[in-house]
């Protein structure tokens, strides 16, 4: 082996972005600039990444508490409607919560327990055993709800979700009232007309509502899908993805950014005659040991990538072929064979008891999540993640 290192991970400081900013330019004029100050050279299937916040603002694509009030009146009545499986949070949902409110009189709140779907708890699992709560079939009021469980506050913010969620409602100038439970059907009883606001079971959701006799289902990514009083939209995701941005507005999902993503790599190999891969990457896939949150509130990890970046790994376990195919041999002996092995590797190796082990997910999904690490969510300032050796192996010189 004559090169020690393998995959490296940096965020690129860039400038920060405004709406009609032209980000192939940022994008590529950030990574040659740190090529200039000897970060690194760039190298054949490297990977730049950028974040979707910085594609969606410099697209502009942002929607008010209004725009969002207009687009759910018009759509579920404006009247009484079920508002279901909200994920908890004030960064994600709070802002998008006050513009449903703000389009109906009364807002029939069903939360999931005992934890949202991106896992942020609002009871423990424990004590729910405890108390003999069934989450499969029971359905929980407010005040048995209260009687049983109390007030929770969320281990890393603090916040009762329960109260806040309500407390936006009403301030928003709608009649509340709030559920728990976990089958979609449970809301009918009270309303026919539901926003269905759960991200990666949408589909399924909304299924069980119409074959269970509800009138009107919307999913949160059939809201904002058009422009609203000259709104920004996203045709495909709606208000899936959004985060906020002010107290009255948020920011959506980045619109197609396909021809972004192309741009960029046109643009590094004419300035450095290499093929970089490119990608616009938002939340990873990875699970918080303590507060047990899942990465997962966009509708996917990556809306736009150039070709290179499509498919899974193809690996082999070192491991597995040290312990088991090659577990005679050491030192130079062992290294050559599992060189040699690997350089053998031909097609998909699906199936293969010497691929067992590896992630078998998707290559943006886990370029993603490494960008999404890497980059952060707070003030570093480095919305460009630049990859190098993801695609080496043992073989790679």
């Amino acid at each position: 082996m004559s090169r020690m290192v393998g995959t490296v991970s940096m965020g690129i400081r860039a400038p920060i972005i405004r709406s009609g900013d032209d980000l192939a330019e940022i994008v590529t004029g950030s990574v040659l600039e740190a090529v200039k100050e000897g970060a690194f050279s760039v190298r054949d299937r490297d990977v730049v990444a950028m974040t979707e916040a910085i594609v969606a603002r410099a697209q502009g694509n942002y929607a008010s508490v209004e725009d969002i009030a207009a687009d759910v009146k018009a759509k579920l009545g404006g009247g009484t409607i079920g508002v279901i499986f909200p994920i908890l949070s004030r960064n994600r949902f709070a802002i998008c919560l006050r513009g449903i409110a703000k389009g109906a009189k009364k807002v029939v709140l069903m939360l999931s327990y005992p934890s949202d779907e991106v896992g942020n708890h609002l009871i423990d699992e424990d004590v729910m055993d405890e108390k003999g709560v069934d989450p499969y079939k029971d359905v929980l009021s407010l005040e048995r709800y209260r009687a049983l469980f109390g007030y929770t506050t969320h281990p890393f913010t603090g916040v009762d979700y329960v109260d806040y969620y309500s407390n936006l409602i009403r301030e928003s100038g709608a009649e509340v009232e709030v559920i728990f439970a976990n089958n979609p059907r449970a809301i009918l009883p009270y309303t026919k007309n539901v926003l269905a606001c759960d991200i990666h079971t949408r589909a399924r959701t909304k299924r069980r509502l119409v074959a269970a006799g509800a009138e009107k289902v919307f999913c949160l990514d059939e809201i904002m899908t058009a422009p609203v009083n000259g709104s920004g939209y996203n045709e495909k995701y709606g208000l899936l993805g959004s985060n906020k941005s002010t107290e009255d507005k948020v920011k959506l999902f980045p619109r197609p950014c396909q021809d972004l993503v192309e741009e960029v790599q046109a643009r590094l190999l004419k300035a450095t005659g290499k093929h970089v891969e490119v990608m616009v990457y938002g939340d990873g896939a990875f699970k918080d040991p303590v507060g047990k949150i899942w990465e997962l509130a966009d509708p996917v990890v990556s809306p736009a990538y150039t070709a290179g970046l499509e498919g899974t790994p193809n690996e082999l376990k070192l491991k597995y072929l040290a312990d088991n195919d090659f577990a005679a041999l050491s030192g130079e002996a062992l290294r050559e064979a599992i060189k040699g092995e690997i350089k053998k590797k031909d097609g998909s190796l699906v199936g293969n008891m010497a691929a067992q082990g590896t992630t078998p997910r998707r290559l943006t999904d886990l370029i993603g999540s490494l960008c999404d690490l890497t980059s952060g969510s707070g003030d570093k300032g480095t919305p460009i993640v630049y990859i190098q050796g993801y695609f080496d192996n043992y073989t790679t010189e």
